[in-house]
């Protein structure tokens, strides 16, 4: 263990960042050790790492000088926040300032962070096509990441910018899946017309996050996008059909209807499907399902998830 380069993973209990851990720690031909930073050292998930052979560090995104111990002598870092524990994108962006800067004071070799894109840089604020939320944003929950990349650039620490897709995992935790409508009928709603919806399994993340670590700082300033597959919503209900053994319809709406539905998030959500729409090719050029499966040959496909987690999947 002691001449193995620790890797710092940041939401280490997460879906990206324990999809890393236990990517790491499942290797037992790795170059690499877990370092796994989490706010409670004591829950199950973190002694699950602890007990796979993970470093466990408490620490949160809000107290710098823990966050700079807990890469102090480390190799790398996995970056990541979450937006939905508190839906604030200048929080997030407070976060990876933190980060960044902690990174550079530690001398890190290679820096992961987990980002996406700035939609402002193909939707403008002024332009009402999609409305516009907290006055600066167009998807916060995307728009923080990404201009938040610039906290890592300017710090000068050999960074990797990591796009992930949409989770298929949104199907059972997130109610993205089927739902039985009035007829008895289960349908998925999504406003995606025909386009085609970047997905992944969120343990994929991680292990394409590995893969990454393993090429090493070679992919410092690039931006890799990764899916495990690029169904249209249509295809999906055929995937879902097919697994759940009834129909499954795909129920198209507009993106305003989406927004519409209340749920919290629901404009952010329907802000987000309407950029997946209508820029189906930014999002499919910078995500690429074949260079994510030479990342991460267990990359799963859609059916091929479904295939282990269908039944897992609530159905109303």
């Amino acid at each position: 263990m002691a001449d193995k380069k620790i890797i710092t993973v940041f939401g280490a209990t997460g879906a990206q960042g324990g999809g890393l851990a236990r990517a790491i720690l499942n290797d037992s031909n790795s170059e690499f050790s877990v370092r796994a930073v989490t706010r409670d050292p004591n829950s199950d998930k973190a002694k699950a790492l602890a007990a796979l052979g993970a470093e466990i560090v408490q620490a949160d995104l809000g107290h710098p000088e823990a966050v700079y111990k807990a890469m102090k002598g480390a190799y790398g870092a996995f970056c990541v926040t979450f937006f939905w524990a508190h839906f604030s994108a200048e929080q997030e962006g407070a976060e990876a300032k933190l980060m960044a800067d902690a990174a550079k004071a530690a001398g890190l070799k290679h820096v992961i962070w987990s980002t996406l894109e700035d939609t402002r840089e193909h939707i403008p604020l002024h332009d009402d096509r999609m409305p516009t939320l907290n006055e600066k944003y167009k998807v916060p929950h995307f728009d923080g990441k990404g201009e938040s990349n610039q906290y890592f650039i300017n710090a000068g620490i050999p960074t990797t910018f990591l796009h992930a897709s949409f989770y298929w995992e949104n199907m059972i935790y997130f109610g993205a899946g089927p739902k039985r409508g009035q007829d008895g009928v289960l349908a998925i709603t999504f406003p995606m017309g025909d386009k085609k919806l970047s997905g992944i399994a969120s343990e994929d993340i991680g292990k394409c996050a590995y893969g990454i670590f393993k090429k090493g700082p070679s992919l410092a300033g690039k931006i890799i996008g990764v899916a495990g597959s690029e169904p249209t919503c249509k295809e999906m209900a055929v995937s879902l059909t097919k697994a759940l053994g009834e129909e499954v319809r795909y129920n198209e709406v507009s993106p305003d209807v989406y927004r519409s539905f209340g749920f919290p998030g629901a404009d952010e959500m329907g802000n987000m499907f309407q950029f997946y729409r209508d820029f189906e090719e930014v999002l499919t050029t910078t995500r690429n399902v074949k260079y994510s499966k030479e990342l991460n040959p267990s990359l799963q496909n859609f059916d091929m998830w479904l295939a282990a987690n269908a039944k897992k999947i609530p159905l109303d």
